[in-house]
């Protein structure tokens, strides 16, 4: 299935998507060694102390940026989520340039009751705004499209991570 906004896409864009829409899956390599970083985000997010949050965020996308052989991006977290028209944002990916790496901005509170965000929802929006990453360092993208298979990738991270309950 493709989105309607793919009609509108000039052909060079057309085929990254597509090309986008063929990977439904990465695998983590290592997986042993990302149940402590998970537990540590987790228990940084009961702590709700924003820098702690931050650090685990951080390291995470770090050992995930590391076990894919990406380079590295900057992450981070902000306390409350700005609010827009009708919606909230959860997450910002701005990739890197020649001055500067890429950044993931992720914020832990929603904007309207300032609670924090629900642990799977923090994961599932850090991994998110991480396979805009590594669409562009791991698969060789030329953009970074939301396709149906850009959210099986990052539900594909987040099993592997996040166990079912």
């Amino acid at each position: 299935m493709r989105y309607a906004y793919y009609a509108d896409l000039k052909p060079r864009d057309k085929a990254t998507y597509r090309r986008s829409d063929e990977t439904l899956r990465l695998t983590l390599p290592n997986r042993a060694a990302f149940p402590p970083l998970v537990a540590a985000l987790r228990a940084s997010l009961e702590s709700a102390e924003r820098r702690r949050v931050e650090r685990s965020a951080r390291d995470l996308a770090d050992a995930i940026a590391a076990a894919f052989d990406v380079s590295p991006v900057t992450v981070k977290v902000l306390s409350r989520r700005p609010s827009t028209t009708g919606s909230e944002l959860h997450g910002l990916y701005e990739p890197a340039d020649r001055r500067a790496r890429a950044v993931i901005r992720v914020w832990m509170r929603t904007s309207q009751h300032k609670r924090v965000v629900a642990f799977r929802t923090f994961v599932r929006t850090l991994l998110h705004e991480l396979c805009h990453h590594l669409d562009y360092e791991l698969l060789k993208l030329d953009d970074s499209f939301h396709t149906e298979g850009f959210f099986k990738r990052e539900s594909s991270l987040f099993k592997q991570l996040v166990p079912a309950h």
